[in-house]
């Protein structure tokens, strides 16, 4: 009898244990299927943020638009006229001039200031010179402003519209540099590069399109072609080079 009882007793113990062996593989398959789910989750996550467009010619992006162009000439109440340093200051200036497309000049002489009358006798002299340098009389407009303070020499202001190529302003710091969980460029990287590119660009419609193709001089394309055949090497590339041949 003891026995019998015995053996029900591990009989019981057994269908226990597996019946718990049967519960517990559920579980666990859960527990790994969200341990897989999490690091899918991060994988995901990381590849987004790494994935993330950071590129400084889409935060400081240079465009095309048109900007006051514009200079401050200094007119002392003893003048007599143009001075020489006016005059190289004011060709200077005029180099920007697009001549083709042929915007206003402006030149405004200052009112009630100490140096009223030699800024005015300065700025037809400006024009005077402005016409000798290829701007039109019909483009050129004089006009004044109010002097704000009148015991001073207020200087004259020779101004025109032009299209440049241009970016916005340099030295926004929104965030913390030493944020970089994310991995990105700071909110200044770049920007004084684009302003530099602009500043450099001559004829803004360049980063519009190509310039139409120049004309071949067929002379000098025939030389190089028979030079080329020939297997000569130049005089000229000889006489500059160090390698002898």
């Amino acid at each position: 009898m003891f026995q019998s009882a015995s053996k029900v007793m591990t009989l019981q113990a057994s269908s226990g244990r597996e019946r718990n062996r049967r519960s517990a593989i559920p579980a666990l398959a859960v527990a790994l299927a969200a341990s897989l789910a999490g690091c899918a989750s991060w994988h995901r996550d990381s590849v987004t943020v790494g994935a993330i467009p950071d590129d400084y010619r889409t935060t400081h992006p240079i465009v095309i638009a048109e900007k006051n162009q514009k200079i401050d000439l200094p007119v002392g109440a003893g003048d007599r006229g143009m001075t020489g340093a006016q005059r190289d200051a004011l060709l200077g200036f005029l180099d920007g001039y697009d001549k083709s497309a042929a915007p206003t000049l402006t030149i405004a002489a200052p009112v009630g200031s100490a140096n009223q009358l030699a800024a005015q006798a300065a700025s037809r002299d400006f024009a005077r010179l402005a016409m000798a340098a290829g701007v039109k009389r019909s483009r050129i407009i004089m006009t004044s402003y109010q002097s704000a303070v009148p015991e001073a020499s207020a200087p004259v202001r020779v101004a025109f519209v032009s299209v440049r190529a241009q970016t916005d302003k340099c030295g926004r710091w929104p965030d913390d540099l030493l944020q970089t969980s994310e991995n990105k460029h700071y909110a200044d990287f770049g920007c004084s590069y684009q302003n530099n590119l602009a500043a450099q660009i001559a004829n803004p419609n360049d980063l519009l399109g190509p310039r139409k193709q120049s004309d071949i001089d067929a002379e000098n394309r025939g030389a190089v072609i028979d030079k080329y055949r020939a297997r000569g090497i130049s005089d000229e590339f000889l006489g500059n080079s160090e390698v002898t041949y």
